[in-house]
This record gives C-alpha cells, structure tokens and sequence, in this order.
C-alpha cells in the first residue's frame, strides 16, 4: 500500500462529488494523517465518504458544542464534568507521539539529545543559543553552533500543545507556575504556526529553529526529531515501540469516559510525550453516533497496519473492547 499523507483526503474524497453517505468530523490536526487514510479505504469499500476538517482540537470541541458536525475530534481529552456540561460522549481513537522537531544544519534525527530541563527553558526564552552550557553538556559529542534558537510553537486552539505543554508542566515546576498548560497558552517566546502542518512549514524554512508535532508530520516531513530523556532516566527516540511503551501503563477508565493524560509515562523505554486523540459526540444524537461509531469500529478492526504504517499505535484490543461496551451502554453500538 501507498504511504498516504494529510493531502491524500483531499486529493481522493473531499474534492469529489459522490452520490451516498456523508460523514462529517472536525478537530485535532494530531490524528489527520492517519484519519485521511482510514477514510480513502473505507470509501473504497462501503462508498460512504468522511469529510474531516483538520482545523485543531479548539475547533473541534467548538464544533461538536455547536452540533454543526457529527464528530468532533481533540488530543486533549473532556473531563466527565466538561462533557455533562456540553452533553457529549468520549472515546480514544488512535496513540501517537508529539515530538521536538529542529532544523540545525549538520544536526540529523536523533542526535540532538534533550531532556525536560532543556525544552522548559528553550520555551520560557531562558536558553538563547544553541551552545548554552546545558545544551553541550548533554550532547558532548555534537559541535553546536553560536546561533539562536528560533522557537515555534502553534498559533491555534491545539491538543498537540496541550499534550506538550502538559508534558512541561509535569516535568518542569517553573512552566507549571509561569504557564501552564491546555490547548492555548500564553507564549513566552517564539511566532505561531497553524496546525502541526503550519509548525512543521516553518521549521523545515527557519535555520536554527525548535518545534513540536505530531511524529507523523515529523516524518513526512523529513524533518530532524530529538531524542528525549524520560523520567526512567533513559534518553530513548520516537518510535511505535516507545510510543507503546508509554500506552502500556495507561488505564482507560469508561466510567470516567476514556479521560486521561499518557504524559510522562513511568516505561523504561516509554517516550515522555504520548498521546491519544479522542472522539466527541453528541449524546441526543443516537443515529449519527452509530453511523459515526460504525465507521471507527470498522477502523478498529480493519485499520492496525495503516496506522503503523504511518507511525500511530493503534488501540490495544482490551481497549477496544472497552470501547465498543461504552457504545452498547449508551445505545449507540453500529
């Protein structure tokens, strides 16, 4: 099968006029990738088409609480009181990876090592230049250049910034208390680039700069990611493998809705910022959800090796379970 990329939905679906079936999402830029390419091989074998708005998690927790769509989609997960409040459902759909990405000439994937230390003050401005002590203290072998950091950071409303910015406040006391975290944040440093499509733009132009996004539009990219030190001590890469690391302790409670942050995951090999992305629905809206739901239970069953293919970890199978009871509990199993 083909490497499919964000545009292949554009290419393939949305700029075509079929006759049948619409699904209507919108949400986190997070998931866009591998979303595009569930949606071209569910249309090829059930000819219903998924129309996917790849507009931040902002924007599609403001559309599924405007009802102008059937799903919304965001990488930041609703707290059960949040979700009372706006009357929706809640499911995970897909794990990945959010992933510093630099464009430092010479510098290749994975030899720039950064630990939380590094990152919190890259983003605070208290590290200017790539040479900082700290900088060449942790990577001995590289010869780092006297040039500043160039800081990107998103414009929008993103549950890949809180997934990041979540991340820094569990490792970094200062950010904690000077920032914080959530979808938007107020940016000490750095210009704003929309979507992780518009963060991986200006990397891959700027000299010398520092972003984050989703490890899939790192690699479609070619862009430069760093090795991160995780709160086993170990400085590990980005990868299916560390990213399932990181899901392996994670306990998906459907009490609670699926509600829960991976960030900082105990592993050994666990990469420190994993994420889910999460599904959004309308709760009085019993027949869209199911046609929804029918189009991630065909995803779940049939859509692992895409997944993988284009660096996500797919839902284990326990959790998929999970999933499909909460759907039959809320009457909304296809």
């Amino acid at each position: 099968m083909k490497k499919f990329t964000a545009g292949v939905v554009v290419a393939g679906l949305l700029n075509v006029a079929i006759a049948g079936e619409t699904i209507n999402g919108a949400g986190a830029t997070f998931p866009y990738p591998v979303y595009a390419a569930w949606a071209y091989m569910y249309y090829k074998e059930t000819g219903i088409k998924l129309n996917y708005q790849s507009i931040g998690s902002g924007g599609g927790v403001r559309q599924i609480k405007n009802r102008t769509v059937d799903f919304g989609a965001s990488d930041a997960p609703l707290p059960p009181e949040k979700l009372d409040k706006y009357k929706l459902y809640q499911f995970p759909a897909i794990i990945g990876g959010v992933v510093p990405v630099v464009n430092i000439p010479g510098v290749k994937s994975g030899q720039l090592k950064l630990d939380s230390k590094a990152i919190c003050n890259i983003y605070l401005g208290k590290i200017k230049y790539w040479d900082n002590k700290h900088l060449k203290k942790i990577n001995p072998e590289l010869n780092l250049p006297h040039k500043e950091i160039q800081v990107v950071h998103r414009a929008d409303g993103s549950g890949t910034t809180a997934i990041f910015t979540t991340y820094l406040s569990g490792a970094c006391p200062e950010w904690k208390e000077k920032v914080g975290s959530g979808k938007a944040v107020k940016w000490p440093v750095g210009i704003g680039g929309k979507g992780n499509e518009g963060v991986a733009n200006y990397v891959k132009r700027l000299k010398y700069s520092i972003g984050y996004v989703e490890f899939a539009y790192a690699k479609q990219n070619k862009l430069a990611y760093t090795l991160l030190k995780n709160p086993a001590g170990n400085f590990v890469a980005p990868s299916i493998e560390t990213f399932k690391a990181a899901g392996a302790t994670a306990n998906f409670d459907p009490k609670k809705d699926f509600y829960l942050w991976m960030v900082n995951a105990p592993g050994k090999k666990a990469w420190p910022i994993a994420g889910a992305s999460f599904i959004l629905e309308a709760r009085e809206k019993t027949e869209t959800n199911k046609k929804v739901n029918r189009f991630f239970k065909w995803a779940f069953e049939k859509g692992d090796k895409i997944a993988e293919r284009l660096d996500y970890v797919p839902l284990p199978e326990k959790l998929k379970q999970k999933i499909f009871n909460y759907w039959k509990e809320k009457g909304i199993h296809p």
